[in-house]
């Protein structure tokens, strides 16, 4: 089962085990993971699962789809080149691992 790490805006991080094919936001709901709100419920239509995914991932979570991305441009105060909505991420065995940084304030 890979793992993932959300690491908060104090520098806690917490570590979860993520079902494969499940959504890294749906992985961090489940989990009780602080500062993932997922409001739609991983509709991407909300952006309140707003990650920054770590440099060493990037290549391998892959890109924002248009609709995703119209969403970090309009409701991500603070985004940078690795921002990517953890309900666009789907969690795979090569994603064994991944860390993500959460946000202070997500939208």
């Amino acid at each position: 089962m890979p793992k993932v790490t959300y690491v908060g805006d104090d520098g806690t991080p917490h570590t979860v085990d993520a079902r494969t094919g499940d959504s890294v936001m749906s992985a961090a709901v489940r989990n009780g993971v602080p500062g993932i709100l997922a409001e739609c419920g991983g509709n991407c239509s909300c952006a309140t699962c707003h990650v920054y995914v770590r440099p060493e991932f990037a290549e391998l979570t892959g890109t924002p789809g248009e609709m995703e991305d119209d969403l970090l441009d309009m409701g991500v105060g603070d985004r940078r080149p690795t921002s990517r909505l953890a309900c666009q991420i789907p969690v795979t065995e090569e994603l064994d691992g991944l860390t993500v940084d959460v946000p202070a304030d997500q939208p």
